[in-house]
């Protein structure tokens, strides 16, 4: 039998909000991802509400800080949720992540943000080759089922 007592982790919850941003280029849609050379990821734009903050303005700012764009909801896409720790301090993270369907209407991809060392305009197939994590490759063929839904 070991000694070991198990480490105890509090559960909290956490919530981001974001989104795909996109435009009709000569190579049909693309969207905007995220790369950091630090660790390889590449990922959408997102980031946790101010206090009193909606989801919906939370996104804007977040999604206009990190890819240096202006942007504007179109709608919402839906919401992902995962778990991940911290085991220096001993929290499990549920964490939900809204993402919003959104256009460009200023602004230039160079004026991002410290978060990201890359913002880059891609087709939307490359994107979905790119993009670190599974659940963010749904929500981008969700955006595209949504934008050829739209243009039918």
């Amino acid at each position: 039998m070991s000694d070991k007592t198990p480490i105890r982790f509090r559960t909290e919850r956490a919530v981001s909000a974001g989104g795909v941003v996109y435009r009709r280029g000569a190579q049909g849609i693309e969207v905007v991802i995220c790369g950091r050379t630090s660790d390889g990821v590449w990922g959408l734009p997102k980031g946790t509400p101010d206090p009193g903050e909606s989801l919906e303005d939370a996104a804007v700012r977040e999604v206009s800080e990190e890819t240096g764009l202006q942007v504007a909801i179109e709608r919402k896409i839906g919401t992902i949720e995962y778990w991940f720790a911290e085991a220096q301090e001993k929290v499990r993270f549920h964490k939900f992540v809204h993402h919003f369907l959104m256009q460009a209407i200023g602004g230039a991809t160079e004026a991002h943000d410290w978060e990201y060392d890359q913002v880059e305009w891609v087709p939307i197939e490359e994107a979905c080759r790119r993009l670190s994590y599974r659940n963010e490759i749904d929500v981008v063929r969700k955006a595209q089922s949504l934008i050829e839904e739209a243009a039918a």
